[in-house]
């Protein structure tokens, strides 16, 4: 049985979406209302396979919560406006209802959301192998080759401060503080750069080591990075702050 969770402030809304569920043969496990009580209850409880959100909720967006917590589960956004689909299909989600939800669609976004957790299925005896099979040490990219109109300009990862995913795209940072549109999103990434340099403090920032010009505690146990050399700063995620100690010693 899978565990969904709907985010939605309208109470009448979540009934109904609850009641279409139902309908479907699905059960939900929890319905929560706001930006902020969902932030605290993920917080205990992020294992969890598919999570319904409205958009824009009382308090905030609800993108705005993948910002305190790291959630693993599968998305579908619920919303009477479409401006937000390009942000939500960012976030990876599955599929991106208008409301009043229709319960043809709401069904093919659930076969969407079967068809995935399928795909994430794998033989207990196979991931026994692939666990103790022995490792190679693994190689991670030095330098990244960017076109930049009709030319293509090289970095090495010692000439990266960040890279930094915005609403539209994904950017490589330079120790100079000029962007550049790269391809690749922060999920791909991640595991082509050397941890021992690279980390990912949230949904929007991997950064380097060499970026961090002071760091001071911030609201809800966080921590607040201020980037040498760029007028910004980023946050370190509630949940990966342990980790983001570990690493920078």
């Amino acid at each position: 049985m899978s565990k969904i969770v709907i985010v939605e402030d309208e109470k009448p809304a979540a009934r109904r979406l609850e009641r279409l569920l139902i309908d479907l043969d699905y059960k939900v496990f929890k319905k929560l209302h706001s930006v902020e009580e969902a932030v605290e209850w993920f917080k205990d409880n992020s294992q969890i396979d598919l999570i319904f959100l409205d958009i824009q909720l009382s308090d905030g967006l609800s993108f705005e919560i993948f910002e305190d917590v790291h959630i693993e589960a599968d998305l579908i956004f619920t919303t009477a406006y479409d401006e937000y689909a390009l942000k939500a299909f960012k976030l990876n989600s599955i599929d991106y209802l208008l409301k009043p939800i229709d319960r043809s669609e709401l069904a093919v976004a659930l076969h969407k959301f079967e068809k995935r957790k399928s795909a994430k299925t794998i033989d207990a005896e196979l991931l026994k192998n692939l666990l103790f099979q022995p490792k190679e040490n693994p190689t991670y990219k030095t330098r990244f080759s960017i076109k930049v109109g009709e030319r293509l300009k090289t970095f090495s990862t010692d000439d990266i401060l960040c890279f930094e995913s915005s609403d539209k795209a994904t950017s490589l940072v330079t120790v100079e503080g000029k962007h550049y549109v790269i391809d690749d999103s922060l999920n791909q990434l991640e595991p082509q750069l050397s941890p021992k340099d690279f980390f990912r403090v949230n949904r929007s920032h991997i950064i380097h080591y060499q970026a961090i010009q002071d760091m001071v505690n911030y609201s809800s146990s966080r921590i607040k990075i201020n980037l040498k050399g760029l007028d910004q700063s980023t946050i370190v995620s509630r949940d990966r702050v342990k980790d983001f100690k570990n690493w920078i010693g």
